[in-house]
């Protein structure tokens, strides 16, 4: 009863309740060599099926990203294609547009010449004004 007047308690008594967040740490044992066998194959089969899933979701990404650069090609062979006839288009329009250039020119040089007439017509209606005055006051005498 020595222990039991040291403050330990009795090899026959309850263990104190403790604190439910404070752990207590167990003594490790060596588990026995079948039971080691059986821990290290399960090891060994449970990493083995984490490194398929590992390889087989890398794979996937992998062949996402293939289905992807296959689209991305895709859509720039659209484009190519687009901006080819967008080329084809504006070399067809230069051509359209140089053909008519002489008629433009034409154009621009009958504008030219009707805006010099318009003016002449102006300055002879003006002097035709001038010269009726003058006759009507030639009449008037």
């Amino acid at each position: 009863m020595a222990t039991a007047a040291e403050g330990l308690p009795e090899a026959g008594a309850q263990p104190a309740k403790q604190d439910p967040a404070v752990e207590t740490a167990e003594e490790a044992k060596e588990p026995a060599e079948a039971d080691i066998n059986e821990l290290c194959k399960d090891m060994f089969t449970k990493m083995a099926t984490y490194l398929t899933g590992e390889l087989t979701a890398t794979s996937e990404d992998y062949k996402l990203l293939e289905n992807m650069n296959k689209l991305t090609s895709l859509k720039y062979l659209e484009m190519k294609d687009i901006a080819i006839n967008i080329s084809r288009n504006l070399k067809d329009l230069n051509q359209k547009y140089a053909a008519l250039q002489p008629y433009l020119e034409q154009i621009n040089l009958i504008e030219e010449q009707v805006a010099a007439l318009e003016q002449a017509a102006y300055k002879l209606d003006a002097y035709s004004k001038k010269l009726e005055a003058k006759y009507k006051k030639l009449e008037k005498r």
